[in-house]
């Protein structure tokens, strides 16, 4: 008996989650032109990124000096409890001025975009 190996067959083996990781990956790595839509969803989301930013930063620098003096009037006392409650004071006017601040950032960043947006809007509806 003779055992023979056949070399000529062909093997061919897919996989939908293969192909699937490779688009995205090649995805990555070529330059596509950026329609309309995705030029106006990009423009859109970015008015309420800069008045995101500027809010979380003043809410947090607030609510660290609202800590910090309740911090001076609780536990140090003392000489610390005036300074403590000044400096908890001022944090909660920076905590309160976060919002009025989101909404005016927003405003002026949508008069800035506006145009561009208008154009776009314009264009997509003809």
């Amino acid at each position: 008996m003779e055992n023979k190996v056949n070399n000529d067959s062909f093997k061919y083996t897919y996989s939908a989650k293969e192909q699937e990781e490779i688009k995205k990956i090649r995805k990555k790595y070529v330059e596509t032109e950026e329609n309309k839509m995705e030029q106006l969803r990009r423009l859109d989301e970015s008015v309420t990124n800069k008045p995101t930013v500027i809010s979380l930063v003043l809410g947090i620098i607030g609510t660290l000096l609202l800590g910090v003096g309740m911090c001076c009037c609780m536990v140090w006392q003392g000489i610390w409890f005036i300074p403590g409650i000044i400096v908890g004071l001022i944090g909660i006017g920076i905590i309160a001025i976060a919002y009025p601040m989101y909404s005016y950032v927003l405003k002026r960043e949508r008069e800035k975009i506006a145009p561009e947006i208008i154009r776009l809007t314009d264009e997509l509806l003809k």
